[in-house]
């Protein structure tokens, strides 16, 4: 019974698993057994007032309760106790309900056991009469034979004997039986099991005879496997059996080793022979071959058949055009690698494997043969190696990359099957060298097809810069041809400057795409290569990554800065737009292309870098850099151009004399005309930028005839002589407070940064060619209307209107340094010519 020692535990009333978990617990308790079923090891309560423990005492219980508990408690208690003895009834009732099925079922198997058992004793009691039966019969069979078992066994024993000695008479006369049929195994055979007993008692006359005749009978025997060797007609498993035979009549090992490997020679040189005849014909093969040619050629002529293409000249085709590198692979594979894995597991059979009594296991063969064997198959093997790699040279095309992938493959793959049987050779790892340079040298043939391929493109796009107006098929798109041979695009080329850029980006972001696909062949899961250590790790770090994507980007930048050293006066031959288009190509490679095709490769072939590999900053860096260079250099040409104009107008002309201007020359129209062009040209690709706040008059704004005195708006009037020299003072002092002009800065990826950089390099060209003239009243006057004709247009496309402003003011003021008469135009009438202008 669950209660303490006030008597106040009560039990649930619940039925369920929770009920019967409870039974079991208070039955538990009851035979004091813990949760694992074993008995409880805590110490017994030897409280008398505890109604659980053994030794309660009901009158002691009662008489505490009395004392210490008042009426109610009492009733309380009484009620509890009545609850809890209702409860065990109740459960002691369902444990015997729930049991009993179990106690009839454990009744009935134990009363079918008893039956069973009864059965099996009457069996047993039967099997043992019989036992019995069968020892007393077989005690009576040895007693009745006991005594004539000793001459059965004589008897037996002396048959045994004249048998053996029957085998031994007739044995010469079985072996030249043996000799007539060609059954030389069997004849070894036979003279192996009496060739013991007759060395025993060799010296018995009857036995030294017929030892003798064994002896010349398989001398002979010897002499025609010799001669069956030595003919080298016979089958690889007949040479293997000569072989063997041989052995077995203790032949010198060395010299059949030497033998086998020969004759083996002989058959697997035949076989190379082969191969090297589809990579390079015989001469007389060559001629026949061209004649047979020339002359269906001249037939076709003569009948009027079409050529399809450019007539067939004396030049002799390779073989290989009709043989492709899978076939040349799989004939090697299947003739002479074949063959040479039969020559070492029949060599390896015979004398490396094939254990020898006697002389022949003390002379240490196995070790002697293996030498032997492993240089036959290195000689062999280097020059079908030769072979293999002459043919795979001559894989030059990468139209078609799976037949050289499968064919490396299936190399590689037959390679294994020698290393196998030959463990200490180096056939694996020079084959597995042989992958590798082919796997490299593919993706050389790969990057200089893209660079080709870039080249072109960029052909192309010369062209289409050229005839912008014409219809050019395939400029930058198809880029001279498709590189994998894909069809070329027949769309007109894009004219503008952003679809040539689009055009030209796109062909090559697909090109190195189509180029990563077809190099991804190496590294399939079903290609036994790929995931090799020795050539995963390194072919997709350094051979598709580096050498590949890698050297193509820095190829891109090296070829893109070389248009900036192009020497001429205008720059050379590279049109100005071609580099503006270059640069924002290296640029656009800088801030996302670059990032996006390392990224691609990466997850494309799972690149992990194990060795040093070039950062994607350093790429970014070289491109940028590739970038500002070809933007200078542009900067440098377009203003060129338009300070060779500026200089000519300014060399050709005769300012002393020439006439009071009455309108704008048209070189400065033709200047302003070409900066506009620009403008919108370096618009196409970059964007506007960041420019400093124009003042309202900036078309306004007037010039004096001295940069350091714009407050002397009479000079005229007030000049003396040593007014010039006052001047010179003056502008002087006020160069050194003035900011300084650098004409060949960097200029930023934005177009006011581009025009401000050409419109410094024209006005800086225009400053020192009017600082190497002299100039009369109207030259100078001719240079206010110019150089404001200039100052009304120029502003709008550089970032601070004050540069121009000053170059400007020295362009006035140094022509009125070098000016006999200084005598300025009135403002009104220079901005009346420059409007009528």
């Amino acid at each position: 019974m669950d209660a303490d020692t006030n008597g106040s535990a009560e039990v649930s009333d619940g039925s369920g698993p929770d009920r019967r978990r409870r039974v079991h617990g208070m039955l538990k308790l009851y035979y004091g057994l813990n949760e694992e079923g074993n008995p409880d090891e805590q110490p017994m309560s030897l409280d008398p007032c505890d109604i659980n423990g053994p030794h309660f005492d009901p009158e002691h219980f009662l008489n505490k309760l009395r004392r210490e508990c008042s009426l109610a408690e009492l009733m309380d208690q009484e009620t509890c106790m009545v609850k809890q003895i209702r409860s065990l009834d109740s459960d002691m009732q369902t444990l015997v309900y729930e049991n009993y099925n179990k106690f009839i079922s454990a009744t009935d198997t134990i009363r079918k056991m008893k039956n069973d058992f009864k059965k099996m004793e009457d069996e047993m009691d039967c099997l043992s009469a019989n036992m019995a039966a069968i020892t007393d019969f077989s005690a009576r069979i040895t007693g009745t034979l006991q005594d004539q078992h000793a001459q059965i066994t004589k008897l037996s024993g002396v048959h045994t004997l004249l048998r053996k000695l029957q085998f031994l008479f007739e044995l010469p006369a079985r072996l030249n039986k043996c000799l007539e049929l060609q059954a030389y195994a069997q004849a070894v055979r036979s003279h192996r099991h009496a060739r013991c007993v007759l060395q025993q008692y060799s010296h018995l006359p009857s036995f030294k005879g017929i030892q003798d005749d064994c002896h010349a009978i398989m001398d002979k025997l010897a002499q025609e496997l010799r001669q069956k060797f030595r003919d080298g007609g016979s089958s690889a498993k007949d040479l293997s059996e000569c072989v063997e035979l041989l052995l077995q009549l203790d032949e010198p090992a060395e010299e059949l080793c030497d033998k086998f490997l020969s004759h083996a020679r002989s058959r697997l040189e035949s076989d190379l022979q082969g191969l090297e005849a589809e990579i390079r014909p015989y001469p007389s093969a060559a001629k026949e071959a061209s004649a047979r040619r020339l002359s269906s050629a001249a037939a076709l002529a003569v009948a009027g058949s079409p050529s399809h293409g450019s007539p067939n000249t004396s030049a002799v085709p390779s073989p290989t055009l009709n043989t492709d590198i899978l076939e040349f692979i799989d004939r090697g594979c299947n003739e002479f690698v074949s063959s040479l894995c039969l020559v070492i597991t029949s060599y390896q059979e015979l004398f490396v494997n094939h254990a020898q009594p006697g002389e022949l296991a003390s002379k240490s063969i196995a070790q002697m043969a293996s030498g032997k064997l492993q240089a036959f198959v290195d000689d062999l093997a280097a020059r079908y190696f030769s072979l293999v790699e002459r043919r795979i040279q001559e894989e030059k095309g990468v139209a078609d990359n799976s037949l050289l992938v499968r064919a490396l493959d299936r190399f590689h793959r037959r390679l294994q099957a020698v290393a196998k049987l030959l463990p200490g050779s180096a056939v694996q790892s020079k084959g597995t060298e042989i992958v590798i340079r082919a796997a490299t040298e593919r993706v050389k043939q790969y990057l200089s097809a893209l660079q080709s391929f870039y080249m072109d493109s960029l052909t192309d796009v010369r062209q289409a810069l050229a005839t912008p107006r014409l219809s050019v098929a395939g400029a930058a798109a198809a880029g001279g041809g498709a590189l994998l041979g894909g069809p070329a695009s027949g769309r007109d080329a894009p004219g503008s400057l952003p679809e040539l850029l689009s055009s030209l980006s796109a062909s090559i972001l697909n090109q190195i795409k189509a180029v990563l696909a077809s190099v991804h062949l190496f590294t399939a899961k079903d290609i036994t290569f790929s995931n090799k250590p020795y050539f995963k790790g390194e072919f997709c770090s350094q051979g598709v990554r580096e050498s590949l994507v890698v050297n193509f980007i820095k190829f891109v930048c090296q070829s893109s800065r070389q248009f900036c050293e192009s020497a001429g006066e205008k720059g050379g031959s590279t049109p100005p737009a071609l580099l503006l288009l270059l640069s924002r190509l290296c640029l656009d490679y800088e801030t996302s292309t670059i990032s996006y095709i390392l990224t691609l490769t990466d997850e494309q072939f799972l690149v992990q870098h194990h060795s040093p590999v070039t950062p994607v900053t350093t790429l970014c860096a070289e491109a940028r850099e590739a970038a500002q260079k070809l933007l200078n250099h542009y900067v440098k040409v377009q203003g060129l151009i338009i300070s060779q104009m500026l200089r000519k107008s300014v060399e050709t002309r005769d300012w002393v004399n020439t006439i009071e201007p009455r309108n704008v020359r048209a070189v400065m129209k033709r200047v302003v005309e070409d900066t506009t062009s620009i403008d919108v040209q370096v618009g196409l690709l970059y964007e506007e930028g960041v420019r400093k706040a124009h003042s309202s008059d900036s078309s306004k704004r007037t010039f004096s005839v001295y940069s350091s005195s714009r407050q002397q708006a009479r000079y005229a009037a007030s000049y003396t002589p040593s007014a010039p020299m006052d001047t010179n003072l003056l502008s002087n002092i006020h160069k050194l407070f003035s900011e300084r002009i650098d004409i060949f800065s960097s200029v930023e990826f934005n177009k006011v940064s581009v025009m401000t950089g050409i419109i410094k390099i024209s006005l800086k060209t225009f400053l020192e060619c009017v600082r190497l003239r002299t100039f009369g009243r109207y030259g100078l006057q001719q240079i206010q209307v110019d150089c404001h004709y200039l100052q009304m247009y120029l502003w709008r496309f550089v970032s601070d209107e004050n540069l121009v402003h000053f170059l400007l003011d020295e362009i006035v003021g140094s022509s009125a340094h070098r000016c006999l008469d200084p005598a300025p135009m009135e403002q009104s009438v220079i901005e009346v010519i420059c409007e009528r202008g």
